[in-house]
């Protein structure tokens, strides 16, 4: 019978007292970290001091933390703007060459071999050399980014950026430059060295 009294007197105060959401404190110390943007809000006591006070008393918890930074921290960097480091007009030409150079000592190359399958081809701005059963590779450009990007049946996906130290476009990941890349893979798959420097 008491139990029903209990569960009777929790229902009865759910229904009559709204619920409100309320920051808690948990410390001084935990204040004295947050940032003067994350003050603290004024923290509600029940009425009463007993238990049963904290059982009915109207207070919901948010289940996020509020976001906190101390003085010390620094902001995680921004994304790199591509557009701010290179001009795409500059981009476009030393892309364009890249391509094109790769293209013609490709041509020269695949003439030179006596492979089944070994076809190039460029259009809409996509370099595509393929080698028959061994695979095929895909050049392009990627004007947002600044990049070229290549896919290789070999070594997979890898985005290059121009490096004006080397004066060449190098995975930044790896250090290694997409023509001696392409060098290394094609003379391996085929047999045969290619020079496409």
């Amino acid at each position: 019978m008491a139990s029903r009294k209990l569960l009777f007197g929790l229902t009865a105060a759910r229904r009559a007292s709204p619920r409100a959401s309320v920051r808690l404190s948990v410390s001084p110390l935990l204040e004295a970290s947050t940032s003067a943007s994350h003050a603290a809000a004024p923290v509600t006591k029940p009425s009463g001091g007993s238990p049963w006070a904290l059982l009915f008393s109207p207070r919901a918890f948010s289940s996020k933390p509020p976001a906190q930074q101390s003085a010390g921290d620094v902001p995680a960097p921004s994304a790199v703007d591509h557009k701010l480091i290179m001009p795409e007009d500059k981009f476009h030409k030393l892309a364009d060459d890249t391509i094109h150079d790769l293209l013609e000592k490709l041509e020269e190359y695949g003439d030179s071999q006596q492979m089944d399958g070994f076809d190039i081809d460029y259009g809409n701005q996509v370099l595509t050399l393929r080698l028959g059963d061994l695979g095929t590779y895909v050049v392009n450009k990627q004007t947002p980014n600044r990049q070229i990007w290549l896919s290789s049946p070999v070594s997979g996906p890898a985005r290059f950026d121009w490096d004006a130290a080397t004066d060449g476009w190098v995975y930044r990941r790896t250090g290694v430059n997409l023509m001696r890349l392409l060098e290394k893979e094609i003379g391996e798959l085929c047999g045969t060295p290619v020079d496409l420097s």
